[in-house]
């Protein structure tokens, strides 16, 4: 999965063991760019026209241009997780998101040795930082799920809207036990992609660092302030010294006259003022010290930073490789797997429970049920009472999977019921028409 050298120090080899991958086996080429291709392809099929991949613009009925976005029928999403998160967790995500809004995930990836290194000790409210080799680490434990947006029956993409997307995080917070965020109705703040999201939270990092840099050039202005006031000091202390030294020549000269007490005491003076310079020469110089120390500390915060970012930057498309060759073998050796894939969409956009799913496609039964069933193509639920289902080879082509009810293919069964519908919807217009007659 990883080509990522010791140098990039947000990655912790001795952690990598944690991490875990999972490729769904039931979606076609493992390599994602050959999948988007069979989407475009299937795509134009199913439509009757081109896969729309590009950003356009339209005229609106007021006149104004309005941007459409072009079709994004892979689209991938990142779950914060908690270090005891496991992979059957996410999988069971994807497959609830699946069962609720018919996206399909192909691929989960969980890393678990990703991170930043920290300058010092943590803050005593930091409960995830630990120790590795002497150093702390912050890690950032977090999942990568990649899913297919499309619908593969009527070749258009899903559409979730914001309630959609709101309860999807709502669902993730749930099964991954992870603290819901707050919506961005109550923020009033836009959701970032992925790589806008780390660029951001690298802006307000080095915004952190920018702040605690001004803090310390006012403190360097500070002690430049202090060094200039402690210099401005010597020059008096000197002076004040060379004029204790003349005194003290000029007393001696006349110490025979008044005594030599008073002489002493000037001298005894003038050697402590000697002292105090020496003393502020020797603050002075451990201040410079200091100032030099952190401005080197201050600089290697920033570089470690910049690096972590721009490291950050490189590898948002070096994470899905190793399992490819594989998964395209499996599906050449096994062309049903595609079929059973289909298969399996279409039973759960009827209704149908995983239980009777699986029954359907791993055991080969065919279930007898009633209740309602749903038809995506007329948009509505048929009833069935006491109706066999069962998923059966194709009769034109042996590659192919047909589900049937009473050993009828499900979409000739739709047709028939929505002619039904129509007909008796026609005779129950007509009906109060011919029952009228003729006023006079």
């Amino acid at each position: 999965m990883r080509n990522i050298g010791e140098s990039r120090i947000y990655v912790v080899s001795e952690l990598s063991s944690d991490n875990e991958q999972w490729i769904n086996p039931d979606f076609g080429n493992p390599d994602l760019q050959t999948h988007y291709d069979n989407i475009k392809r299937m795509v134009k099929e199913k439509t009757g026209r081109a896969m729309q991949e590009k950003e356009r613009e339209r005229k609106g009925k007021n006149g104004k241009i309005i941007k459409v976005a072009g079709c994004s029928p892979i689209r991938e999403g990142v779950l914060l997780i908690r270090p005891e998160t496991t992979l059957a967790d996410v999988r069971e995500f994807g497959e609830e998101c699946q069962r609720c809004w018919g996206i399909t995930p192909l691929q989960i990836f969980l890393h678990k040795d990703e991170g930043h290194w920290l300058g010092g000790k943590p803050d005593a409210e930091d409960k995830e930082s630990f120790q590795v080799g002497g150093k702390w680490f912050k890690p950032n434990y977090h999942a990568h799920i990649v899913f297919d947006w499309m619908n593969h029956e009527t070749g258009k993409s899903r559409k979730l809207n914001d309630e959609d997307m709101a309860a999807m995080q709502t669902l993730a917070s749930d099964i991954l036990m992870m603290e819901r965020g707050q919506s961005k109705n109550v923020t009033g703040k836009e959701h970032l992609e992925r790589n806008d999201f780390i660029i951001e939270k690298q802006k307000a990092e080095l915004q952190r660092i920018d702040a605690a840099k001004r803090h310390k050039e006012q403190q360097v202005g500070l002690a430049e302030q202090e060094l200039k006031q402690v210099k401005s000091e010597i020059r008096t202390d000197k002076l004040k010294s060379v004029a204790t030294d003349a005194a003290t020549a000029i007393a001696s000269g006349v110490g025979s006259l008044f005594g030599s007490g008073k002489l002493k005491d000037l001298e005894q003076s003038n050697e402590n003022l000697r002292h105090e310079i020496a003393k502020r020469d020797k603050g002075i110089d451990e201040l410079k010290a200091k100032m030099q120390q952190m401005q080197e500390q201050h600089g290697k915060q920033i570089r470690n930073l910049q690096g972590i970012h721009n490291q950050e930057l490189e590898t948002k498309d070096k994470e899905i490789s190793r399992l490819n060759t594989i998964l395209e073998k499996a599906f050449n050796w096994f062309p049903l797997l595609k079929e059973m894939l289909r298969m399996e969409k279409l039973c759960y956009t009827i209704g149908f429970t995983k239980d009777m799913v699986n029954s359907l496609l791993a055991k080969k039964e065919a279930i007898r049920c009633n209740g309602k069933i749903y038809s995506e193509e007329h948009k509505r639920r048929f009833e069935i009472k006491n109706d066999i289902f069962k998923i059966e080879k194709s009769s034109v082509d042996e590659n192919k999977l047909v589900l049937t009810i009473n050993r009828q293919p499900i979409g000739e069964w739709f047709k028939e019921q929505w002619e039904k519908l129509r007909h008796g919807l026609r005779q129950s217009a007509e009906e109060p028409r011919k029952s009228r007659g003729f006023r006079m």
